[in-house]
């Protein structure tokens, strides 16, 4: 990574004069930081952009003549530059800043709270940090979404002699995983033969919206993880907001034990109880993501004779977190975002894939 010798530019776009200031102060309190640009809504966030060229720009979602929905769909088309979604917690606003994830936005931040909360100087530093950590990443060109292709879910034909080769599937995303899970749900069949456990690194209080988003990708149910519940196949498990998330005894085990590498909830916590309970049975999907938390987990897990796929480069957002497993040769395979879904049902069910 460069280290910048400017501060980095930013647009705001925000339609309320009251929170577009405070965001305003809060960035301006960097030195590494500058706003170039205020836009009141999508329109000018758009021009703005194509004009002043930042490195980033922060989207409110609800906004007159245009929202940041489509303002981020133009800007990822007509020029594609890093975009954070800075949302409220209302409903509406969760799952329009996810399908906002899924046009090419980066992340989804909650809106600050004004000086007098006691959590002001740490929540205005995080935010700080993630922009500029977003603002890093190489965002490329969307081209309009046509609506989905015609094919079905791909899986083998049943084969009722044939064992499960995994009883348990944990995956693992941070930047870009949203929309990587919504593609790879979309396509996976509704007989899915085992639970999909899921830690998707995302701002606190939006894991139940995150949940409610990804159960119109296709048919199997998403829900929230909580303390005790029932693994059932083909349903999707998501770790809550600041909870590790863990399997014992065929449920879900939901923890309040320390952050692994500063991380609640941990990849690598979530690798470790699957690989510690269903062994050579455990099978683990590393998608795209900025750092490398679930490493050492994905160790473990291969040295209990479990299976990992990892998500290749070219349709990753951040080669972070599967590069990091590949590198280190933990790998069974690597597989592009498109290929995955047929690729997973294959390490599900396959009872003869050499390891």
């Amino acid at each position: 990574m460069t280290t910048r010798t400017e501060p980095m530019r930013i647009v705001v776009a925000e339609d309320s004069p009251t929170a577009r200031r405070l965001l305003v102060e809060i960035l301006r309190a960097d030195p590494g930081l500058t706003v170039v640009g205020e836009a009141r809504d999508g329109v000018e966030a758009v021009e703005l952009t194509q004009r002043l060229r930042p490195h980033l720009v922060t989207m409110d979602i609800q906004m007159p003549r245009m929202d940041g929905l489509e303002a981020t769909r133009r800007i990822m088309t007509e020029a594609p530059t890093p975009i954070v979604v800075v949302s409220t917690l209302v409903e509406r606003d969760i799952q329009t800043s996810m399908t906002a994830l899924r046009a090419g936005a980066l992340a989804v931040l909650q809106k600050p709270v004004g000086p007098e909360s006691p959590d002001f100087d740490a929540e205005s530093r995080r935010l700080r940090d993630t922009l500029k950590a977003m603002a890093e990443v190489k965002v490329v060109r969307r081209w309009p979404d046509r609506g989905p292709s015609p094919t079905s879910p791909a899986r083998p034909p049943a084969r009722k002699d044939i064992p499960l080769r995994a009883a348990v599937v944990a995956l693992a995303a941070s930047t870009g995983g949203p929309a990587a899970l919504f593609q790879l749900l979309s396509e996976l069949p509704p007989d899915f033969p085992a639970p999909l456990l899921v830690v998707q690194h995302i701002a606190i209080g939006f894991s139940q919206g995150l949940a409610s988003w990804l159960a119109t990708a296709g048919p199997l149910p998403v829900q929230v993880a909580e303390e005790g519940t029932l693994l059932l196949p083909g349903h999707v498990y998501l770790a809550p907001d600041d909870r590790h998330l863990g399997v014992l005894d065929g449920r879900a085990q939901v923890s309040k034990a320390a952050p692994v590498n500063g991380f609640r909830p941990s990849a690598t916590w979530l690798f470790r109880s699957v690989a510690r309970s269903h062994g050579r049975e455990a099978l683990a999907v590393v998608l795209t993501g900025m750092g490398q938390d679930g490493l050492e987990g994905i160790r473990e897990l291969r040295d209990a004779g479990g299976r990992v796929l990892a998500q290749d480069e070219a349709s990753s957002v951040v080669f972070g977190m599967p590069g990091v497993v590949v590198s280190a040769g933990l790998a069974n395979e690597v597989v592009s975002l498109t290929d995955l879904p047929a690729r997973l049902s294959l390490a599900v069910w396959a009872s003869t894939q050499p390891s």
